[in-house]
């Protein structure tokens, strides 16, 4: 995994906001050799440029505004998390209740929530896992501060509410030791009327799996489909079948499910979002889940 260092993303995101590294440097105090030592730093890591020079005046390149783009949204969201906790009363408990819909992998949920009890200690949380479409109601009623989900609230829902991205993974096929070394040999080929436990309609994974073993050519057995995810990787630890999960966790469900790899694709994308009711996140233990879930669990270079 690559990580991002976020000292020198900082440091090109006020030269980005000023316009040149002059000006830079006197807000940073740090001098100019030093400030464009580190952005160059950063573009290497990044494998391209951010900026070019036009006219005396510092231009982003096409890759430095999607750069952009992401560092002002995740130093907006520090500038956020910093000024909830200060409004939080001291001494307090502070509740945090959050949907959860059934088909986000157990593994990733745990991930996304568990900063919250680390940026707020008070903080007691409530998880109520369901259906998309029973959590959505109960966050309009406020009955629910934030819905993690592996679909965004459409545009035509009922219900006013803002998704907030917070990243993308590839995909990885799973099975047991022995159907591993089987269908590894040629994969994806391989899975040609190979057993595999698949996620219920009409889940957006699922849709993108069809698709992708039709561009593949490739028509597995489908042995079970379920609606909940940890379910599912159960019946594939005992080996009924190959079954898929985010690449991001996937030494994690190797780990828990003592299982072994198939093979992976970043051709199938499973995405992640927080949804609220406003626009800008006011609860600090969202804040929290936010900020740690971009900048921790999913690489940003890998954001959608």
């Amino acid at each position: 995994m690559q990580w991002l260092n976020y000292h020198h993303l900082y440091y090109f995101w006020t030269v980005a906001r000023e316009g040149s590294i002059a000006v830079a440097s006197r807000t940073l105090r740090l001098a100019q050799p030093t400030i464009s030592a580190q952005i160059r730093v950063l573009e290497e890591s990044l494998g391209s440029p951010l900026f070019v020079r036009a006219h005396r005046r510092l231009t982003l390149t096409d890759s430095g505004r999607v750069v952009f783009r992401y560092a002002d949204e995740i130093f907006g969201l520090g500038r956020e998390l910093v000024e909830a906790l200060k409004e939080r009363p001291l001494g307090r408990s502070m509740a945090l209740n959050v949907g959860l819909t059934s088909v986000v992998p157990k593994l990733i949920a745990y991930r996304l929530i568990e900063p919250a009890l680390a940026a707020a200690p008070v903080v007691a949380i409530h998880v109520f896992e369901d259906r998309f479409s029973q959590l959505l109601p109960r966050l309009a009623n406020h009955e629910l501060d934030v819905v993690l989900s592996d679909s965004p609230i459409s545009a035509e829902s009922n219900v006013r509410a803002f998704n907030h991205p917070l990243g993308t993974s590839g995909v990885t096929f799973f099975a047991t030791p022995a159907l591993a070394a089987k269908y590894r040999r040629k994969f994806p080929t391989s899975l040609d009327g190979a057993p595999m436990l698949w996620p219920m309609a009409p889940s957006l994974l699922r849709r993108e799996l069809e698709r992708w073993f039709a561009r593949v050519d490739v028509s597995p057995k489908i042995v079970a489909e379920f609606d909940d995810s940890a379910l599912l990787k159960v019946f594939g630890q005992a080996g009924r079948g190959v079954f898929v999960g985010p690449s991001v966790i996937e030494d994690a469900i190797v780990r828990q499910y003592d299982v072994a790899i198939v093979g992976r694709t970043d051709e199938i994308v499973e995405r992640f979002y927080a949804i609220t009711v406003q626009r800008r996140i006011a609860h600090p233990a969202v804040t929290a889940i936010c900020v740690s879930a971009r900048t921790d669990l999913f690489p940003a270079d890998r954001r959608g």
